[in-house]
């Protein structure tokens, strides 16, 4: 079994929705493999696929290749993976299966209190992202996860100029998708990336203002929404 790095924290049919996404997903990340797969909720709401088959071994590493993996064990150095439950001035803390609790200035993200640099880099709650793990509890934001949220609030998207993007929570990639086609909003973006499975990162087309596209959307997303404004 691999506990991936994603919640699924939504209920009724949002859930199914949710989930039956999901197991789209790991077919299209599994269809070259001798496998069969069961996609469940624990009671911390991360998701876990069982495997089972002659590619089993192989099939395990693509999905911790492609979403993180959760485990019940860290070593000292390592850099691990989980998703943002809270913040406050002092910083943030994240669930990889235990609280890992980061002090704002071993974010590596700027000035600013806890609060301020999830507001200023657009960070939804349930966001993944890696860490640095410390036995003593020192732990820290890893390289890779500080570069994402850096290059979310530069100006050079998909290889063309972007107008900043505008995070979501609660909802996959598809509902996004629809929601802005919806609103009339298809124009007004590049593409609409995949953070773990109900949180997504749009990325808007040049000229597109994210807080008016916020404006315009959030009625129809019941979810948190981020701005990111380069």
């Amino acid at each position: 079994m691999v506990v991936l790095a994603t919640k699924c924290y939504v209920e009724g049919s949002a859930r199914k929705r949710a989930l039956d996404s999901l197991d789209s997903l790991v077919a299209n990340d599994l269809a070259d493999l001798d496998v069969d797969w069961t996609v469940g909720v624990r009671d911390d709401e991360f998701v876990a696929v069982t495997v089972e088959g002659e590619d089993a071994t192989v099939a395990r590493n693509v999905l911790r290749d492609r979403w993180g993996e959760i485990t019940d064990h860290f070593d000292h150095g390592e850099i691990a993976i989980g998703t943002l439950q809270s913040w406050s001035d002092d910083g943030w803390t994240l669930d990889a299966g235990q609280p890992i609790e980061i002090d704002a200035d071993d974010l590596g993200l700027g000035p600013g209190d806890g609060s301020q640099i999830r507001d200023r880099f657009g960070v939804v709650q349930h966001t993944p992202l890696q860490f640095v793990y410390d036995e003593n509890g020192d732990h820290r934001l890893a390289e890779e996860s500080q570069d994402l949220l850096y290059g979310w609030t530069r100006n050079d998207d998909e290889g063309a100029d972007s107008g900043g993007r505008l995070n979501v929570n609660s909802a996959t990639r598809g509902e996004v998708r629809a929601t802005l086609n919806r609103a009339g909003h298809a124009q007004d973006i590049i593409t609409v990336e995949r953070l773990g499975l109900l949180e997504q990162s749009v990325v808007c087309a040049a000229g597109t203002d994210p807080p008016g596209l916020l404006a315009s959307v959030g009625e129809y997303l019941p979810a948190e929404l981020k701005c990111v404004v380069p």
